[in-house]
């Protein structure tokens, strides 16, 4: 790893640990879904049919941002989003409420302090293990992937009734940073 690749993830990861003891966003503390292997409830929408998808959206994460950062929807409308990593840094794209961020935000904590996210490389063999209390780190729900600089991958999501809904990158830091974008219903 680079001096300066080097920097931007230690910078990251202290962020991260204020932010945390700070409370990363004001709402809902606690009451959302985990990001991990759960159900997804109304709140946020279902896993969608790519051909129901109304339209593609290309998702660029950057190191630390979004491009588009904000996206319009239609209650209902199924969306295929074509996400790319563009940065020099591991980045997720995660469709959630901002206290599934928050709850998530956890979980990515300890994807780091295992290892398995380490700046711009991920050990996907080691997102096997079992991390306590059962939990795994295979990051395969439907509304969400974890890529490495350079890959891209989909996601095909039917967006539910308006909420308070959100799309952020929760590795560690980042979410903080800047990196998250509002889904706004029109």
């Amino acid at each position: 790893m680079n001096a300066s690749k080097f920097l931007v993830a230690a910078a990251a990861i202290s962020m991260s640990a204020t932010a945390f003891a700070a409370g990363a966003h004001g709402e809902g503390h606690g009451s959302g879904r985990s990001g991990h292997g759960g159900g997804h409830g109304a709140a946020i929408g279902e896993p969608g049919k790519a051909s129901e998808a109304t339209r593609t959206i290309t998702v660029e994460m950057h190191d630390n941002y979004y491009e588009p950062d904000s996206i319009e929807v239609k209650p209902g409308e199924t969306v295929r989003f074509v996400v790319e990593n563009k940065g020099s840094l591991v980045h997720e794209f995660n469709i959630g409420t901002p206290a599934m961020h928050e709850a998530h935000q956890k979980e990515m904590m300890m994807m780091v302090e295992h290892g398995i996210i380490q700046g711009g490389t991920l050990n996907r063999d080691m997102m096997e293990m079992d991390m306590g209390n059962g939990k795994a780190m295979k990051h395969n729900d439907p509304n969400s992937v974890l890529l490495e600089p350079g890959q891209s991958r989909e996601v095909v999501w039917k967006f539910s009734d308006k909420g308070d809904i959100e799309f952020a990158c929760n590795v560690p830091g980042h979410y903080q940073a800047g990196m998250y974008g509002e889904v706004d219903f029109d």
